[in-house]
């Protein structure tokens, strides 16, 4: 497992709970919005598995829960390894994840060691490889999507905005494609100093575009919510 990241104590990252969150490095997108630039690069102090499962132990009192992110956490060797001593210490597990790895997402639920998904939708299909910057399987995106939709652990879908790569109506084209999701998460970008895009080149919606955008969907989705 290559952690390079931790977040002690997030009441933002797990619904509900409190968690720890462990950062992955390396990623197998390069969207130009995303937030974690030094994770997409493997750049931070590495933290060994066993450092982390002790430091899990020490703070059971205090957390309830642990997120793993990254980066992209799938492209791991040890997740799955990772992810069961997590759950042995009696510990929800939530996995963000890009879902380029349909098989191990369906192993890890059908195993029953996740307890909830956070999977990001980049853009509609036949633009996620404008909007990720690389050749993208979308037959794994697709399977991904499918195995969340089965309803067999609690999930997201979100998808960050921002005007020079979605507009409304891909926005609309995506939530077609998910529909009777249990939640769709709507990210507005946020610039800052890691974007891997450079700062200041791109742009996030205002307040009242998110709202007509979000009473939009509401005819074809049911819970959506806007961050």
């Amino acid at each position: 497992m290559n952690i390079i990241g931790i977040e002690k104590s997030s009441f933002i990252d797990y619904p509900n709970y409190i968690c720890t969150v462990f950062f992955t490095g390396g990623c197998n997108f390069r969207c130009p919005y995303c937030h974690n630039s030094p994770l997409v690069h493997n750049i931070g102090e590495r933290i060994e598995v066993e450092d982390a499962i002790d430091f899990l132990k020490k703070r059971k009192r205090f957390v309830e829960a642990v997120c793993i992110s990254g980066g992209e956490p799938t492209l791991q060797r040890d997740l799955y390894d990772f992810i069961y001593r997590i759950k042995k210490e009696g510990l929800l597990v939530k996995l963000d994840t890009n879902g380029t790895n349909p098989i191990l997402l369906r192993k890890l639920i059908e195993d029953q060691l996740l307890d909830y998904v956070a999977m990001d939708i980049k853009a509609p299909l036949n633009q996620y490889e404008m909007v990720t910057q690389v050749n993208v399987n979308i037959h794994d995106i697709q399977e991904s999507v499918h195995i969340l939709l089965e309803n067999k652990v609690d999930y997201e879908f979100r998808t960050t905005l921002c005007k020079e790569l979605l507009t409304v109506e891909d926005i609309q084209s995506i939530a077609e494609k998910i529909t009777g999701c249990r939640t769709y998460a709507l990210q507005n970008f946020r610039d800052g100093a890691t974007v891997l895009g450079g700062q200041h080149r791109l742009t996030p919606y205002s307040s009242e575009e998110l709202k007509e955008m979000e009473k939009s969907l509401s005819s074809i989705l049911g819970n959506i919510i806007v961050r």
